[in-house]
């Protein structure tokens, strides 16, 4: 089966043909044929993706990835815990926006959507308040495309001794790192990013030792991240409650496809070479990005829209869905953009034809107006 059109955007993003045949068989959700042959293969496989150093677990938990990042926060910090977040985007104030529902003491360092955080500011938050257990941070800020220094906010909150938890929802399986090198404590991402799966969950690739710390202090029963942690090593990939198993099987095989194309290093140089196709081809036009090309990750960017007063972003995105490629209205508070991404089973030849698609839309568009006004 054929899609429609291309989606270009951060997750769902479009998958392979055969990644969305694997979906195509019924599971039991208690056969060892699926749990062990299966969701074991895939806990291993993460670990192994995310570092080679030991003492590293993994756990799967059904929901978005939201989900997955609500799990950790909420099971990660006792009662007498406090978080610091690192916040320059929707995804950042999200994580603040967890901690206060979940009535978790929470200080905000935010700089703005299209910065990256000042090492300064979270030195002093750090220092001046010693009851901060945790901080949290996102790796690829997906309201802008930018892409933020883990590696120094990382080394920064482990001179003072804090859990690191990062949200690498749209970097993990296309960027290269090692969280074990880099001292991270969880990691979060989901099944429908880097790694080209289809929605239906996430996972958290944790420090076994701080997990099992998080015994007791989940806030909610279905994101009791140790809970779910427990169930899986004790029962060889058995989930607690109902498994999202086409999605699993999906996953599956999208992790064999990323093994396939050369790993994660290929991966990154694939959406490396869609990114700079992608600025090449729209500066040609005429569009500006919202960012510097220093602050660009390759997962997505943002463009800023038209200035003339004719453009409406839904009749541009129609007439680019027309020609077979969806893209992302803009997220950020103060500009007018949308947002292009990179990432997912797309190549630099789709980023060579959304290019001629976006000429023809623009020109589409510019020939309407000078009908309409005679």
């Amino acid at each position: 089966m054929k899609n429609d059109y291309l989606l270009l955007t951060p997750g769902p993003l479009s998958t392979s043909e055969t990644v969305r045949q694997a979906m195509l068989k019924d599971w039991c959700t208690w056969d060892d044929e699926y749990n062990k042959d299966i969701v074991e293969v895939i806990r291993d496989k993460l670990v192994t993706l995310a570092t080679q150093s030991s003492g590293y677990t993994s756990v799967l938990m059904q929901g978005s990835g939201t989900a997955a990042v609500e799990a950790t926060i909420g099971s990660a910090i006792g009662r007498q815990g406090k978080l610091l977040v690192v916040d320059n985007g929707a995804y950042g104030a999200r994580i603040a926006q967890i901690a206060q529902y979940l009535q978790i003491p929470c200080h905000v360092v935010s700089v703005g959507e299209t910065s990256q955080p000042h090492l300064n500011d979270v030195e002093t938050a750090l220092a001046s308040d010693p009851s901060i257990t945790h901080v949290a941070m996102v790796h690829c800020e997906t309201t802008t495309g930018i892409l933020n220094p883990i590696e120094d906010i990382t080394k920064l909150a482990k001179r003072f001794n804090k859990v690191v938890i990062l949200d690498a929802m749209s970097s993990f399986g296309g960027i290269p790192m090692d969280i074990g090198q880099l001292d991270i404590d969880f990691m979060i991402s989901s099944a429908n990013k880097c790694i080209q799966g289809v929605p239906g969950f996430g996972f958290v690739i944790a420090k076994q030792a701080q997990l099992e710390q998080c015994e007791g202090q989940a806030r909610s029963l279905s994101l009791d991240l140790y809970d779910q942690w427990q169930c899986m090593q004790a029962n060889h990939g058995k989930w607690r409650f109902t498994s999202p198993t086409h999605t699993v099987r999906a996953f599956y095989q999208a992790l064999s496809e990323l093994d396939a194309e050369g790993g994660v290093t290929a991966r990154h140089q694939r959406y490396v070479t869609n990114q700079t196709t992608l600025v090449a081809g729209m500066r040609s036009l005429g569009f500006e990005t919202l960012l510097t090309d220093d602050l660009h990750s390759p997962i997505i960017t943002s463009f800023y829209s038209p200035s003339h007063s004719d453009y409406q972003f839904k009749t541009f995105y129609d007439q680019l869905k027309q020609q077979g490629f969806v893209i992302y209205p803009g997220k950020v508070s103060d500009a007018d953009c949308f947002r292009i991404g990179n990432i997912g089973e797309v190549y630099p030849e789709d980023i060579q034809r959304l290019i001629h698609a976006v000429s023809k839309a623009m020109y589409w568009t510019q020939t309407e107006t000078v009908a309409e006004h005679g």
